[in-house]
């Protein structure tokens, strides 16, 4: 029971699922976001960007709203350094504190979606919008850029790049390169290419590359995300 749809907000999307509770936990695959996200048990709650597969325990009845801001842009929205929100799920008055979530967490109980996106665009409108230079490495690593072509692009020290890419994105270059990477070469395995194939357009070495490289993401190899549609 999982929906998603553009946001019309900096390329987020907008999603939504509902637990049935079944015995097995979701894999959810690293992607570089950051999520503003409402539970129907939790309420507003933030999800940093991992650096593998976080696996989600359904819980019977538990509805989920869910933001998802590209990379680089949620640092704008919530006002904190993406590496600090690394692998973990905090709650959103943890970080904007308790008297400034209290009127949205009310709000978000009758409308979730639509308080999600309008408080994220009054922030991203006050903070100015997302830091271009770090639009420009991500749009540049989702593309396949080698990091190093990236730092010179952008006119960046590698050093530097790296720093700053941990504010922007909560990990260095090359993991977010090796992340995207992942999930350009799983998109493209989805459309029936062979495992072979996919490896090479993809730029891994080989197939065992990408299967090593996927296993060390998601926690499973290639076949089994396939498997599961």
């Amino acid at each position: 029971m999982y929906r998603e749809r553009p946001a019309g907000l900096a390329d987020a999307v907008l999603w939504t699922a509902a637990s049935t509770g079944g015995p097995a936990p979701t894999r959810v695959l690293p992607d570089g976001c950051v999520d503003l996200l409402w539970s129907s048990h939790a309420g507003l709650l933030v999800a940093g960007p991992d650096r593998t597969a976080h696996l989600s325990v359904p819980v019977p009845g538990q509805r989920w709203v869910g933001l998802r801001l590209p990379p680089g842009t949620g640092p704008a929205v919530l006002g904190v350094p993406a590496v600090e929100l690394r692998d973990r799920r905090v709650a959103l008055a943890d970080l904007w504190g308790e008297r400034a979530v209290a009127g949205l967490a009310e709000r978000a109980a009758a409308d979730p979606a639509t308080v999600l996106v309008e408080v994220a665009r009054r922030r991203l409108r006050a903070a100015g919008g997302p830091d271009p230079v770090g639009a420009r490495v991500a749009a540049a690593l989702a593309a396949g850029a080698p990091v190093a072509a990236t730092a010179a692009e952008v006119g960046l020290d590698p050093r530097v790049l790296h720093r700053r890419s941990r504010q922007w994105f909560g990990y260095g270059p090359k993991t977010l390169a090796r992340i995207l990477r992942m999930r350009r070469a799983l998109e493209l395995a989805r459309t029936g290419a062979p495992l072979a194939e996919v490896a090479a357009r993809c730029g891994y070495a080989d197939q065992a590359h990408f299967t090593r490289d996927v296993r060390d993401l998601a926690g499973v190899p290639p076949t089994a995300l396939l498997a599961r549609g």
